[in-house]
């Protein structure tokens, strides 16, 4: 008898159904936890992205610890979340859709709410069909429009905020809080030193064409070369595709028509 069930534990069925239950288990056990989960991991991307809206628009450095209850107190007193038809350029109507809790890059993975991009040199397949729009207030009055901007660099999608003076032109920050670039060249984007060359710059030409433009080399001061940024020490191909995703949503494809509204006097 003993040897009979020595035999069956140790055969290859009791092996398989053994090493299948265990499988279903682990997977229900991960689905558990995925699902339960899931409201914490999204709290927490949006931390995140709120965070890097605060470094954009300057209003806490880089690194800087901010707690969840810090963060929730800027975005109640000061930054007002509206979203934008890129088709358009018009704010969709406040109520219509809850602007804080929608997720650009996530609609922009949607067949429903996105569509196919317009040809351009970003790397951009996708657009979704509306955008967000931060507007850092002082009282009544827009102090700064920060926006998401996107595109392919080197090796893979970089992703950050640039942050425009009440003139919808001029350059008040910007950070990109996620990318792939290369750490020491393209990664620089992250840097802060690098960041802080933007301020001051103009994205737009006097014909109102997006040309801000990141070179190779040191560019001038914001006064004397207000359209060109520094570039990144070897890594033109970064420096390339930060110019190109910043003039795609700085241009009618993008961001271009609203900010062509508000410059116009559009309401908020």
């Amino acid at each position: 008898m003993a040897d009979a069930l020595a035999l069956r534990v140790n055969g290859t069925r009791y092996t398989i159904l053994f090493a299948t239950a265990v499988c279903v288990v682990c997977a229900l056990l991960i689905s558990v936890a995925a699902v339960t989960l899931q409201p914490r991991q999204q709290a927490s991307a949006r931390l995140y992205m709120e965070k890097n809206v605060l470094v954009a628009a300057d209003l806490v450095q880089p690194g800087e610890s901010v707690s969840r209850a810090e963060v929730e107190r800027f975005f109640q007193r000061d930054i007002k979340i509206r979203l934008v038809d890129f088709a358009t350029g018009e704010l969709v109507p406040e109520g219509k859709v809850d602007a804080r809790a929608y997720d650009q890059r996530a609609a922009r993975n949607d067949p429903a709410t996105s569509r196919t991009a317009p040809a351009n040199t970003a790397g951009i397949r996708r657009m979704p069909h509306l955008g967000v729009v931060y507007f850092v207030m002082k009282g009544d009055q827009v102090d700064q429009l920060v926006l998401a901007v996107e595109g392919l660099g080197m090796w893979g999608t970089m992703y950050g905020f640039v942050s425009l003076g009440a003139d919808a032109n001029t350059v008040r920050g910007l950070t990109y809080y996620d990318h792939r670039e290369t750490p020491g060249l393209g990664g620089e984007i992250g840097n802060p030193a690098w960041q802080n060359r933007w301020q001051g710059r103009k994205g737009y030409d006097d014909q109102w064409r997006a040309r801000i433009t990141v070179i190779k080399g040191p560019a001038g001061t914001p006064e004397e070369d207000p359209l060109r940024v520094d570039g990144l020490s070897g890594s033109t191909i970064t420096s390339n595709a930060v110019t190109r995703l910043t003039q795609f949503w700085l241009g009618d494809d993008g961001y271009g028509k609203f900010l062509k509204r508000f410059r116009e006097g559009a309401k908020i």
